[in-house]
């Protein structure tokens, strides 16, 4: 049997195609596979459509598995349904039911009032930013305890958590409930320096 050297972090992204560009962004979808995530629940709600990640099914929540975010940019472009109800979950621990992470609502019509935009448990937005079933994007970037997120370019949350919850841990998306029908595409991901 061959024993392989260990890889740093670099060389193993490069040898699975998930090289970063000249700009340190990393495409985390390769439009036609779930290849590097992974469903913790349910693994069913989840597929390739028309080139996008697809939720549509039971609660889950799918992981990316190819890397922590400690400090981050994930960005991503999302459609949701009416009534539909999503997330973009940052350093966030794989396990059963709702993830402890951060959560980035992804909700533009559903009962529960918060909005996209949202710091889901920090800060509210109560404006439908994105309507019913229109791409739009959420960016979200974590730098410490300072959390943005922007919709369409918009700064939507600017937010210092004091307590700092959560502080690494891995990127997903959720599918909330059945009923709900979510789409992601050309999601990224970009490590930020420590110091940053």
């Amino acid at each position: 049997m061959r024993i392989l050297p260990c890889l740093t972090a670099g060389v193993w992204l490069a040898v699975c195609g998930l090289a970063a560009g000249a700009d340190g962004w990393i495409s985390m979808f390769d439009g036609k596979t779930l290849d590097g995530w992974k469903a913790n629940e349910h693994p069913e709600s989840w597929s390739v459509r028309d080139g996008c990640i697809t939720g549509d099914g039971e609660a889950s929540h799918l992981f990316w598995m190819v890397r922590e975010c400690e400090n981050c940019e994930f960005k991503a472009e999302v459609k949701i349904n009416h009534g539909g109800n999503s997330g973009m979950y940052f350093r966030t621990a794989f396990g059963p039911g709702f993830p402890k992470g951060y959560e980035a609502q992804v909700n533009t019509s559903h009962r529960d009032p918060v909005k996209t935009g949202s710091l889901y448990g920090f800060h509210k937005i109560f404006e439908q930013l994105i309507p019913d079933d229109v791409w739009g994007t959420q960016h979200i970037i974590a730098e410490g305890n300072h959390i943005i997120i922007q919709v369409n370019g918009k700064v939507a949350t600017d937010y210092v958590d004091e307590k700092n919850t959560y502080t690494k841990g891995y990127c997903a998306l959720q599918q909330h409930n059945k009923g709900s029908i979510v789409q992601y595409r050309n999601l990224m991901f970009r490590p930020l320096p420590a110091g940053k």
